[in-house]
C-alpha cells in the first residue's frame, strides 16, 4: 500500500522582515464611491435546520461578490430576479449601472430549501453557474469584456441531486475533446452519526466533456465523490486536472465508485454502528482480552495459540483475531478460560512488566480498550504535580508554570490543526500531506488565473502567501509573498467577515459584518525623514493601515480585491474603494 509522503512548506527567509515596526494608522481619506442597486441581492438565509458551525462556514459566511481573475477589475452578483449582474470598471468617476449578462431560466424562490447561488470563472470563455437547487449550468461566454463577443449561452444544463455551491472549475482542451471539471459542495444528513453533528462534508468532482470530432452535446463523464467531517478552508483543482489540493481541519476520503454512493454509505454506516470484535484492559503485569462468544459455544469450538510475540484466535473453524502482539509474553503463563455469561477471557501475561501497551495487535483497530478506574486514578496521582487549582503557586521554583494572564488573546492559536492534503484523481489516494500545525488558514486569492489559486496561512505573527504548484514534485508550494504582523494584527478583529488581498500583493484588506473596512499597506519608502526613537536608526520605509467607514446599516454580503480596487457589497448596495492609484 502506497503511503501519502509528509512534506512541509519551506519558507524563504529574504522574503521575512524581522526589523518590521508595525503599521501606522493613516487618516488620508480613500476615495469611495456607492452604486444602488436596481434588485436586492439573492440572500439565502440558514434554516432552522442548518443549525452546525459547517453549514455557518459554508452557507452563513457565504461571499456573494465573484470576481473575474480573467479581466480585472469586474465583479459579479446574482439579484433576487435570478439575474447574473457585472460591473466592469474602466473609470471611477464613470461609473456605470450593472449590467445583465444572464438570467436563469428557473425561479429561485420555488425552491424551499435551496441555498446560495454560485458561479465559478472556469476560463476566459467558460462560467459554471449553480441556481442553489441542485441544478448545474455549463455557460459559453465568448470573450468576457469585449461586448461584440459576449454572448453567454448554456452548454449544458443538468439536475445532480442534493442542492449544492461551486467551489472550483477548470477548462481543460486538447485536439481530441474539452472537459471542464467542476468540485461542488454539500452538507448532507447523516442518519447513523449519533456522536457528531449529524451531517458530513461531500465534494463532488463532476467532470463534463464533449468530444470534438462527434460534435454531440456536453454531458457528464465522471463523478467521484470525497467525504469528510469539516468544511474546507481551501479546496482546487490543478490546472492539468490529474489532482486536488484541500486544506482542511478533518481529512477527506474518496468514496470509491461515485455513482454507487448508495451501496457505499450504507457499508460505512454499518462498520460504524459496528460493536468492537474484542475488548481489553492492562495492569502492569498482564492484560486480559474478553471475547464475547455466539450462542451455544463449547470448548472445542475455540482454539487458542500463544507464541511470546504473536496470538490465533479460532472460533467454530474461523480465524478470529490473529497477528502480532505489541510486546511479548510470557506463553507458559498465559492461559483461557470460558465465562458463565457466554465470553471468553484470555490472560496474557507480560514479560516487560510496567510497559504501558498501546494497542493489543500490531495495527488492528478492531477492539475496544478498556480503562481501569483505579489505574487512571493512580495515573492521575501521578500527574498532579504538574496540574494546579492556582495560576502560580509556588513562584520560588526555578520554572514556573506559563501564566496565562501574560498572554494576549491574539496569542493564542486556535486548538484545531488544519492539514494540507493533496489526492491524485486517477488512484483515489492522498500523495503529500502536511500538517500545518498552529498555521492559522487566513484567505485564499488568484494570483494568475491560469494556475491555482494561492492561499495564505498564518506563521508566527505574518502572514504567509503559498502558490501551489502541481508541477513541481519536489517543490509544491511556493512562498511567495509576505504580509509583515498581519497574522498577528487580524486575530485582534473578533467581528471580521472577509479576508483578501490584491493579486500584486500591495495591501491586504479585510472587513467586518458591518460597515468597516481595514486596508494594511505593504512598507513603502518614505518622502521625509523618519527616526526610530529608541534605537536612534533612520526608518527608510513604513506601512501604512487606513480604515473606511460604509455608509450603509446593511451587513456586508461580498467582499473582493484587485489591485486597484475594493468592491464591497452589501444587499442594495456595491461600493467601491479606490487603494491604489495606476502607476
Amino acid at each position: 500500500m502506497e503511503v501519502a509522503a509528509n512534506c512541509s512548506l519551506r519558507v524563504k527567509r529574504p522574503l521575512l522582515d524581522p526589523r518590521f515596526e508595525g503599521y501606522k494608522l493613516s487618516l488620508e481619506p480613500l476615495p469611495c464611491y456607492q452604486l444602488e442597486l436596481d434588485a436586492a441581492v439573492a440572500e439565502v438565509k440558514l434554516r432552522d435546520d442548518q443549525y452546525t458551525l459547517e453549514h455557518m462556514h459554508a452557507f452563513g459566511m457565504y461571499n456573494y461578490l465573484h470576481c473575474d481573475s480573467w479581466y480585472q477589475d469586474s465583479v459579479y452578483y446574482i439579484d433576487n430576479l435570478g439575474r447574473v449582474m457585472n460591473l466592469t470598471v474602466m473609470l471611477d468617476t464613470a461609473l456605470g449601472k450593472p449590467r445583465e449578462v444572464f438570467r436563469l431560466p428557473t425561479d429561485l424562490t420555488a425552491c424551499d430549501n435551496r441555498l446560495c447561488a454560485s458561479i465559478h470563472f472556469t476560463s476566459s470563455t467558460w462560467v459554471t453557474l449553480s441556481d442553489g437547487t441542485g441544478r448545474l449550468y455549463l455557460i459559453g461566454t465568448g470573450e468576457r469584456g469585449n461586448s461584440a463577443s459576449e454572448k453567454w449561452e448554456i452548454m449544458f444544463n443538468e439536475e445532480l441531486g442534493n442542492p449544492f455551491i461551486i467551489i472550483h472549475s477548470i477548462s481543460l482542451l486538447n485536439t481530441e475533446e474539452h472537459s471542464v471539471t467542476i468540485l461542488l459542495l454539500r452538507i448532507e444528513k447523516e442518519e447513523l452519526d449519533m456522536k457528531g453533528s449529524g451531517f458530513y462534508v461531500s465534494l463532488e468532482w463532476v467532470t463534463i466533456s464533449k468530444k470534438n470530432k462527434d460534435n454531440k452535446k456536453y454531458e457528464i463523464i465522471k463523478r467521484d465523490i470525497l467525504r469528510g467531517k469539516s468544511v474546507p478552508h481551501y479546496a482546487a483543482i490543478e490546472p492539468d486536472g490529474k489532482g486536488l489540493m484541500i486544506v482542511s481541519y478533518k481529512s477527506f476520503t474518496f468514496v470509491h465508485g461515485g455513482q454507487n454512493l448508495e451501496e457505499n454509505k450504507n457499508e460505512n454506516m454499518s462498520e460504524k454502528i459496528k460493536e468492537p470484535l474484542y475488548y481489553w484492559q492492562q495492569t502492569e503485569d498482564d492484560l486480559t482480552v474478553t471475547i464475547r462468544l455466539p450462542e451455544g459455544s463449547s470448548k472445542e469450538d475455540i482454539q487458542v495459540q500463544f507464541l511470546p510475540d504473536h496470538i490465533d484466535i479460532v472460533l467454530k473453524g474461523q480465524r478470529f483475531l490473529e497477528g502480532n502482539l505489541y510486546s511479548s509474553v510470557d506463553q507458559e503463563s498465559s492461559t483461557w478460560i470460558i465465562k458463565e455469561n457466554n465470553s471468553l477471557e484470555i490472560f496474557l501475561i507480560k514479560k516487560n512488566e510496567g510497559l504501558t501497551w498501546p494497542e493489543l495487535v500490531v495495527g488492528d483497530k478492531q477492539g475496544e480498550f478498556i480503562r481501569d478506574s483505579a489505574q487512571c486514578a493512580a495515573i492521575a496521582e501521578r500527574l498532579m504535580h504538574l496540574t494546579s487549582e492556582e495560576l502560580n503557586p509556588n513562584p520560588d521554583k526555578e520554572k514556573p508554570p506559563c501564566n496565562a494572564q501574560e498572554l494576549e488573546e491574539c496569542d493564542i492559536f486556535f486548538e484545531e490543526s488544519s492539514s494540507l492534503c493533496r489526492f491524485d484523481v486517477s488512484t483515489l489516494k492522498t500523495t503529500h500531506v502536511v500538517n500545518l500545525g498552529s498555521n492559522q488558514y487566513l484567505f485564499s486569492v488568484i494570483v494568475d488565473p491560469k494556475e491555482m489559486p494561492c492561499f495564505c496561512l498564518r506563521h508566527d505573527v505574518d502572514a504567509l502567501l503559498w502558490q501551489p504548484h502541481s508541477s513541481k514534485q519536489d517543490d509544491m508550494w511556493e512562498h511567495i509573498a509576505t504580509f509583515n504582523a498581519l497574522g498577528y494584527v487580524q486575530a485582534s478583529k473578533r467581528d471580521k467577515k472577509f479576508f483578501a488581498c490584491a493579486p500584486n500583493y500591495s495591501y491586504a484588506a479585510l472587513c467586518e459584518c458591518l460597515r468597516r473596512v481595514f486596508i494594511y499597506r505593504q512598507p513603502t519608502p518614505m518622502s521625509t525623514v523618519l527616526y526610530n526613537r529608541k534605537e536612534g536608526r533612520q526608518v527608510g520605509q513604513v506601512a501604512k493601515q487606513q480604515v473606511a467607514s460604509l455608509e450603509t446599516n446593511d451587513p456586508i454580503l461580498g467582499f473582493q480585491a484587485t489591485n486597484e480596487r475594493l468592491f464591497v457589497l452589501t444587499t442594495k448596495n456595491l461600493f467601491l474603494i479606490k487603494v491604489n492609484t495606476e502607476n
